[in-house]
């Protein structure tokens, strides 16, 4: 009797190993020293120039703006436990006294919040490979519990260069992305080549997906999962040397993952092994409404010291 199981197994090994041969292989013990050279900390901030920010802004025709980010509050999108808490303080003796013959008074704001909430910017000390972090920094060299030491936000230069918008539902012909949905090289050349535009270095890639509609409406289901980049399309985006990637979801990445057996393996992708910025909950509602596909991207970066990510606000200027 033939075994059948065997000749399988065999047949599937070898197509494995032929398409292996014309597929990239990406190696995965490889990723530091980066590029940028065995003492960078700043990745792909790196790609940002002068001369990229001066025509990033030849692209402003119309001087329209836009926000890209969400309102932050006790519903902004946050992976749990992540929340906010907001008590205002009087400036005065608290009793509401006027200050002063001019009786001055005022109102001061304490805020406890966890930085990765709402609209934010995921830094390089973020999310690593088993305690290794860009470049190869280990946890224990720059991790302590008052501020990373390395990798950390207050030392980011400003951004302004460009932006490109790829809209992914519009090129799949929905309003929403469904959950789950993952997007690789093939769907992001497909969206620029409908965009008109080519990726280059030192641009910001953000992707419409139409989820963050799910969350006005039920913010359940949007933290639950969500459509996404793929590793592959990770993988391609490091090598057109993009400064950061965003999108309109809570993770950027697909969720549940490709791989069943991986937990958001796009990030330590992009983080760690190539040092790309991670910009996720990105109101793209507008941009997309308007299909601005290319714009001058604007960020300034909050500088809070030793901070692994921060809440912002990018604009876009049209």
């Amino acid at each position: 009797m033939i075994d059948t199981s065997k000749k399988v197994a065999t047949a599937l090994a070898l197509t494995l190993a032929l398409s292996s041969l014309t597929t990239p292989v990406f190696a995965e013990d490889n990723w530091y020293p980066s590029k940028y050279g065995a003492d960078d900390t700043l990745g792909a901030m790196n790609e940002l120039s002068e001369k990229k920010t001066k025509l990033a802004a030849q692209l402003v025709k119309t001087g329209k703006t836009y926000a890209l980010g969400v309102e932050t509050g006790p519903t902004s999108p946050a992976y749990p436990p992540r929340s906010y808490s907001m008590t205002i303080l009087q400036l005065d003796d608290g009793m509401g006294t006027p200050l002063g013959s001019n009786k001055a008074t005022g109102n001061d704001d304490l805020m406890h919040i966890w930085m990765g909430i709402g609209s934010q910017i995921d830094g390089l000390g973020h999310m690593g490979v088993n305690h290794q972090y860009y470049n190869g920094h280990m946890a224990s060299d720059f991790v302590t519990p008052s501020g990373l030491t390395k990798l950390s936000i207050d030392r980011l230069p400003p951004v302004a260069t460009r932006g490109v918008l790829l809209d992914i539902a519009k090129l799949m012909k929905t309003d929403i992305l469904p959950a789950g949905t993952a997007f690789n090289k093939a769907e992001i050349d497909a969206a620029a080549k409908a965009a008109g535009i080519t990726i280059e270095a030192g641009d910001v890639v953000l992707f419409h997906t139409g989820w963050l509609n799910v969350m006005d409406s039920d913010p359940e289901a949007f933290m639950a999962s969500a459509p996404g980049l793929g590793l592959e399309g990770a993988r391609y985006l490091a090598s057109l040397g993009v400064v950061a990637v965003g999108a309109d979801t809570w993770a950027l990445e697909v969720l549940p993952s490709e791989d069943a057996t991986m937990l958001f393996p796009v990030h330590p992708e992009l983080l760690a092994k190539n040092g790309i910025y991670i910009l996720e909950n990105m109101d793209t509602r507008a941009l997309a409404a308007d299909n601005a596909n290319e714009f001058l991207f604007v960020l300034g970066t909050p500088r809070f010291v030793g901070a692994v990510q921060a809440v912002i606000n990018p604009v876009a200027i049209r």
